[in-house]
């Protein structure tokens, strides 16, 4: 999928203006304020009304929210109704819905509980299952992982791998998290208030990147780490 130009502006002045393309999964990097958020709600078609933004892209995909196109929000704890049973906050059929559970790995069971009887590990899990209802062609994953530990991390990161393989969706990973990005995503664009700074295969940038913005990305993220494998 190529967005070959994305463009984002506040009172005529331009918030962001980048292009990138998705072959099969891609980290889109940057420090707070480097326009990865904006970009998201931009694809996502939530940007606040005084923002406008114009997107270029394939011809043959329509960004619909919730049909071509899903969010795996950055928090699970605040991403569902803490009153309502997990299976009331679904809309497909019963069997989606368990098959599902099955591939992330749930006990449907957890089915008949309320979101604040399950562990931080298994909301994400039943968020990312929400996501993958409509069988979206792009899953946009906002900081997926932040409000997890490192082992649960690693987990919820491996199972996206495993269900990417499955159901056959694209994978846009918004995070300042290089280290996660490099465990999820083959390749990598770094963005620094709203521009493209430095994109590629990730473990080429990781191992020699040419800014000195990514460089000190890397350097926060991976203190005395070598990244070849």
């Amino acid at each position: 999928m190529n967005i070959q130009a994305l463009k984002i502006t506040l009172d005529n002045n331009t918030l962001v203006d980048i292009n990138f393309t998705i072959n099969s999964s891609l980290a889109l990097v940057g420090q707070s304020g480097s326009g990865k958020s904006l970009t998201l709600k931009a694809l996502l078609g939530m940007l606040p009304s005084s923002m406008k933004s114009t997107i270029k892209h394939d011809a043959d995909f329509e960004f619909q929210a919730g049909k071509t196109l899903s969010l795996v929000p950055q928090n699970p704890f605040t991403a569902l109704s803490p009153l309502t049973k997990i299976k009331k906050q679904f809309f497909s059929d019963k069997a989606r819905v368990e098959e599902l559970f099955e591939e992330v790995g749930l006990d449907k069971a957890l089915l008949e509980r309320f979101p604040p009887e399950l562990s931080g590990g298994q909301l994400q899990r039943v968020v990312i299952t929400m996501a993958l209802e409509s069988k979206p062609k792009l899953l946009l994953l906002d900081e997926p992982t932040t409000a997890l530990d490192p082992q649960t991390k690693t987990i919820v990161l491996e199972l996206l791998k495993k269900l990417q393989k499955k159901e056959g969706f694209l994978m846009l990973f918004v995070t300042h998290d290089i280290s996660s990005a490099a465990q999820l995503c083959e390749d990598i664009c770094v963005i620094k208030e709203g521009k493209v700074v430095e994109d590629g295969i990730i473990t080429n940038i990781l191992e020699n990147p040419k800014q000195e913005y990514t460089k000190t990305l890397i350097q926060a993220n991976f203190a005395n780490r070598n990244f070849r494998e």
